[in-house]
């Protein structure tokens, strides 16, 4: 509980930055690699591969809409939280966005998560399954019996708790593909809230914009 008390401070006191223009985790203008949009974030990347852009699209969908007890606003908490331990900029601030108008205490109650989640004002269950997902930001097998145990005495599922560990895991590796290539994305919480906004699904989103460029 210490490492994590300890990880939560520095989150709050050095990210995120609050660049206005659009830019990569560096400053820089570019990404990596020449993309065929000026989309931000993983948009761009999406563009350039069409063929898998489909399938991580759908993951999304079915983590963060599909069917289950948790609430979509909690499972957009959880991307948002994993994100912003990654320091990634375009992810946090997306999910980020669409977990504001989901949950009790909008905006405010998400950076209290990002600053103290120990002291944040979310439900015990919660708290425990967002325990459980900076767990797994820092490995698998940082994720022991003690992380389970104590979410399940919250009332915590085992369909929960496997939604949380594969949640964590899928935005570790969206972060990294996002930072990884470089890609820009600004800090304008008003761009992430006018898409987050949109209703149609992450699946039928990427479907009209494919449709709109044709």
């Amino acid at each position: 509980m210490a490492k994590m008390a300890f990880s939560a401070a520095r989150n709050a006191a050095k990210w995120p930055p609050r660049w206005r223009e659009f830019v990569n985790h560096a400053g820089g203008k570019v990404a990596h690699i020449k993309l065929r949009s000026d989309e931000p974030g993983i948009r761009g990347l999406f563009r350039y591969r069409p063929d898998t852009a489909e399938p991580l699209n759908l993951l999304s969908e079915v983590l963060l809409r599909g069917d289950g007890t948790l609430g979509r606003g909690e499972r957009e908490l959880i991307a948002a939280y994993v994100s912003s331990l990654n320091r990634c900029r375009f992810c946090y601030h997306t999910h980020a966005a669409f977990a504001a108008i989901r949950v009790p205490g909008g905006m405010e109650l998400i950076d209290q998560v990002r600053a103290d989640l120990p002291n944040a004002p979310v439900p015990a269950k919660l708290k425990a399954l967002l325990e459980i997902a900076a767990a797994v930001q820092r490995g698998g097998q940082e994720v022991t019996g003690e992380h389970v145990a104590a979410a399940r005495r919250e009332g915590a599922t085992d369909e929960e708790i496997h939604d949380t560990v594969l949640i964590a895991a899928a935005f570790c590796m969206y972060n990294r593909y996002v930072d990884g290539l470089a890609t820009l994305a600004c800090d304008d919480p008003e761009h992430y809230a006018e898409r987050a906004r949109l209703t149609g699904g992450y699946v039928a989103t990427w479907k009209e914009a494919l449709d709109e460029a044709c």
